[in-house]
């Protein structure tokens, strides 16, 4: 009966022993699972806001624009819905001057090379802002890292 009893303890304490490995060894697993997605988590963002800064393209005003008292804000390329891929500048304008006019814009490639032309005209107050849409061609593609210039 000794050794049935000692038995039974020893059963008992390897079943327990074990149940603790088993936990101890999950929360391990978890805690180095969560270690790993949140720092590939912020690589990823990191990666994707570099990717951002370095395909952004630029919008630069002339500088008659900039002495009529026009300013920047936002700016989004998307594709048209008359057709193209991302030829459709929707541009944040700020007015600090009573503005009436044509708004010119030129697109340049990463090589400087001119890619397209749009116009529209404006008539706005001073202190007003407003989104605007400027349509290029169809074949006009606005790519990464090019130059809008608003004339």
């Amino acid at each position: 009966m000794t050794s049935t009893l000692r038995m039974l303890i020893l059963v008992l304490f390897t079943l327990v022993s074990c149940e603790r490995i088993k936990n101890k060894t999950q929360e391990t697993i978890n805690a180095g699972g969560e270690a790993v997605g949140k720092s590939a988590t912020e690589f990823v963002e990191g990666v994707s806001e570099g990717i951002d800064k370095t395909l952004e393209a630029k919008i630069k005003l002339s500088p008659n624009l900039l002495k009529s008292g026009l300013s920047t804000g936002k700016f989004e390329i998307t594709d048209s819905p008359f057709g193209g891929n991302d030829n459709l500048l929707t541009l944040y304008l700020i007015f600090d001057k009573d503005f009436d006019g044509i708004l010119h814009v030129k697109v340049f490639d990463k090589n400087g090379l001119e890619t397209g032309r749009t116009k529209l005209e404006v008539k706005m107050n001073k202190g007003s802002t407003n989104y605007f849409d400027f349509t290029f061609d169809e074949r006009v593609e606005i790519e990464a890292r090019s130059l809008i210039v608003v004339e």
